[in-house]
């Protein structure tokens, strides 16, 4: 999901092509160099590098060849596209708005506000359906963004007004019928077939007993949340007005849990969201029900994610489910046994994919006597297998668990994305810096590293008893003893480096981008990097071999990287040609051995998307890293797909939560953020080695360390609009909000830092 920052540091890599690309309208001319999507590409290219000229050149062409076929199609639609294949439907409409938005960005850089203004203008009044592509992942809407502008150029603020916290409302669920059982003995109500297989079913026999076991809301009793005295009473008060869509992330939980009580969802889907209103409310048994009875009656079900990848609503029901229960012990269950496996399920088609299904069973934790750690026979686990020979290797024990060993000792990555962005700076108007070489003080340090101080009490002054004190000081104190670098496109400072591993002991996950973003194969950005192309491969193969020679020596290296999300397919083909792409990895993994046997080589894919193509091609590279957003319960079956498909050790190269909420105080936001990353660092823990989990978990990174305002576009604003949805606390990504650190009102930036909860959180457990 999110595109690691340093893959955004140059503006042409960002802004290189705007818009949708299937049907980019070669009606009007049929040379294609004057395609609409090829005059945006060269638009956006010309405007990130303040080229006046060329930028109204290539825009004017679009204008002057595409508006009468965009008109066409913005007239041939009555509401905004909503999937990827209807967005690039109308490529030409959304080039052509495009092509406008930039010229008003122009216009507003050169400070010709009136120009801008009447540009944006026509956009809203013209092309109000027209939609561009974002290089970091995106759609976005040119009207609103026009309209935002307009609102700058007029206020000079583009804040969205916040939605206000709706007072006097319950904070509670108070069940009319919880149901006559806490942990549902379905096999007295039905019976269950084929388990294990893809032909499971639950199959009831007793309706009105399992009804009145489970409670109202929760299938099968679908009607007796309509004899609720407070449903009447909420419908009564207009409570229960609008789409269900809307009360997810209601503060008035009574109201959401009526309406999702009565939604036209799939069964699966309903459960699930009533099951995150009930765990809000703190009624975990019943949450637990909801859960489980989608495991039980509708394993198979599936969802849609933002990025149009499916979602499994069972396996996530398991991983809640455990969540919950780890979470609070005294409730005093384990669920053994449950397990859904989706065959064909590591691909975007649906239409093949089959649900082997094992309900399994909640077990008194009473009546467990696992230890783990330990074989049947009390022995602990012997190494079985190892990776690699070098001070760094892996090893795997009898159990299947893994470890990463550097110099002899086990070692958990316990990371963070470090990129100390100064605000004010942005990629998308070429001024991003390089923070390993920045000294804005001029006292002969690096500013980040050395001269960060801590804002105590938040008053955005640097206070008497608030000295310099660095953020590597700030990290090694919290426990993180690793960072995530790519050594291109900005240079990576060695000496900076190798201090910081001798005074702080802090290790460098170097990367290569391995043609993402076109980085490093000499592809224009579209159509991107070509794994199948032989010259790219040449060019990819001299880069990453020309980074391990340099820096293969270096004593802070933990560990060679390949790619960033890659199968998401932004200006490469890995997402249309992923056995191609593991391959050549495979290939790249192989060569970077020949020169360096002392360190492992992991890959960043994207979740576990084409993850059995990466089992099968890839079996030279040592560790599955990947980029994952799931929610504060963790990252659910991913360790165990990864077990399974790969039988490798694997590692989340970026996973975090904003800082902020809408409809959230500071403090309950800050506190959130903190609970999502308790969350998703516990089920890390949880699938090491030696604990309850896979076994296979070797660490994370945390992304990341310090807010970064530019992420928006307003690179002196610090933007709380939510750019997409996801699983968030208010069910929305804010970008410029994920640090754990921030950057209080900006007027001290690069050198102040925040401490949030969630890096009191780490503190205490990476220290322990």
């Amino acid at each position: 999901m999110k595109i690691s920052v340093i893959s955004l540091c140059l503006a042409f890599l960002l802004f290189s092509g705007g818009s949708a690309r299937a049907g980019d309208g070669t009606s009007a001319a049929k040379d294609p160099a004057e395609s609409s999507s090829t005059l945006i590409t060269k638009s956006w290219q010309a405007h990130g590098s303040g080229d006046v000229e060329a930028t109204f050149k290539y825009t004017g062409r679009c204008i002057e060849l595409y508006s009468a076929e965009a008109l066409k199609q913005q007239g041939s639609l009555k509401g905004m596209p909503s999937n990827k294949d209807e967005i690039q439907a109308v490529a030409v409409l959304n080039d052509v708005a495009t092509a406008y938005f930039i010229q008003a960005e122009s216009y507003m850089r050169q400070g010709k506000n009136d120009e801008a203004k009447k540009l944006f203008k026509t956009i809203i009044e013209k092309y109000p359906f027209a939609q561009a592509w974002d290089q970091r992942g995106w759609y976005w809407k040119i009207a609103q963004a026009s309209e935002q502008s307009v609102k700058k150029i007029e206020t000079g603020s583009i804040e969205i007004e916040e939605k206000k916290k709706v007072s006097q409302l319950p904070t509670v669920i108070e069940l009319y019928d919880p149901g006559k059982e806490d942990v549902v003995d379905y096999e007295k109500y039905g019976e269950f077939t084929k388990t294990g297989t893809a032909e499971y079913k639950y199959i009831v026999k007793d309706q009105e007993g399992l009804s009145a076991a489970v409670g109202e809301g929760i299938y099968p009793n679908t009607t007796s949340i309509r004899w609720d005295p407070a449903y009447k009473k909420a419908q009564k008060e207009k409570r229960l007005e609008g789409s269900h869509w809307d009360y997810v992330h209601s503060p008035d939980l009574e109201a959401a849990f009526l309406k999702w009580a009565t939604a036209p969802e799939p069964q699966g889907v309903k459960l699930f969201y009533l099951g995150l209103i009930l765990e809000k409310s703190g009624l975990y048994k019943h949450a637990l029900k909801c859960y489980y009875a989608i495991v039980v009656h509708f394993p198979g079900t599936y969802g849609w994610t933002y990025w149009h990848t499916p979602w499994y609503v069972g396996q996530a029901a398991i991983a809640k489910i455990k969540h919950i229960l780890r979470n609070n012990p005294s409730l005093g269950y384990k669920l053994v046994g449950a397990d859904i496996k989706i065959l064909n399920g590591f691909d975007n088609d649906v239409s093949n994919d089959m649900a082997v299904t094992t309900p399994g069973k909640f077990v008194k934790t009473s009546s467990l006597d696992k230890v783990k750690g330990r074989l049947s026979d009390g022995r602990a686990p012997a190494v079985k297998k190892r990776l690699g020979c070098g001070k760094v290797h892996l090893v795997q024990y009898e159990d299947d668990g893994w470890q990463l060993i550097v110099e002899g000792k086990p070692y958990v990555i316990r990371a963070v994305t470090y990129a100390p962005t100064k605000i004010g700076q942005s990629p998308d108007e070429g001024t991003l810096g390089n923070w390993m070489e920045e000294d804005f003080n001029a006292n002969g340090k690096i500013d980040g590293p050395y001269d960060a101080f801590v804002d105590k009490n938040r008053n955005n002054i640097r206070d008497a008893n608030e000295p310099a004190v660095g953020d590597f000081k700030l990290m090694k104190d919290m426990g993180i003893n690793t960072i995530r670098l790519y050594h291109h496109p900005k240079t990576i400072n060695k000496e900076l480096m190798r201090a910081m591993y001798k005074d702080y002991g802090i290790r460098v996950i170097v990367g290569d981008f391995l043609g993402k973003y076109a980085i490093g194969s000499g592809a224009s950005w579209y159509p991107g990097t070509d794994y199948n192309d032989e010259e790219h491969k040449k060019k990819m193969m001299e880069t990453v071999l020309g980074m391990v020679k340099e820096f293969k020596d270096e004593p802070y290296v933990l560990f060679w990287l390949l790619g960033n999300e890659n199968v998401y397919g932004f200006a490469c083909n890995a997402d249309k040609e992923p056995e191609a792409f593991f391959k050549f990895a495979n290939e790249v993994a192989g060569r970077i051995k020949e020169i360096d046997p002392e360190h492992p080589v992991a890959i960043c894919s994207g979740d576990v998307l084409f993850l059995d193509k990466y089992g099968k091609n890839a079996p030279d590279v040592d560790i599955f890293g990947t980029n994952a957003y799931r929610g504060d319960y963790g990252f659910g079956f991913l360790w165990r797909q990864v077990k399974e498909e790969t039988g490798k050790p694997a590692f989340i190269t970026e996973y975090g939560c904003p800082a902020f909420s809408l409809g959230f105080s500071v403090e309950e936001a800050e506190k959130a953020q903190a609970e999502y990353h308790r969350g998703t660092w516990e089920d890390i823990e949880e699938n090491m080695a030696f604990h309850e989990g896979e076994g296979n978990a070797i660490g994370g990174v945390i992304f990341e360390w310090l807010d970064e305002w530019w992420k928006a576009y307003e690179p002196s604003m610090h933007d709380t609009k939510g750019l997409f949805t996801g699983p968030f606390p208010d069910g929305f990504m804010h970008e410029e909000w994920l640090g754990i650190c921030g950057q209080g009102d900006g007027k001290n930036s690069p050198f102040l830092r925040e401490l949030r909860p969630a890096y009191f959180m780490y503190k205490k457990k990476w220290n322990r």
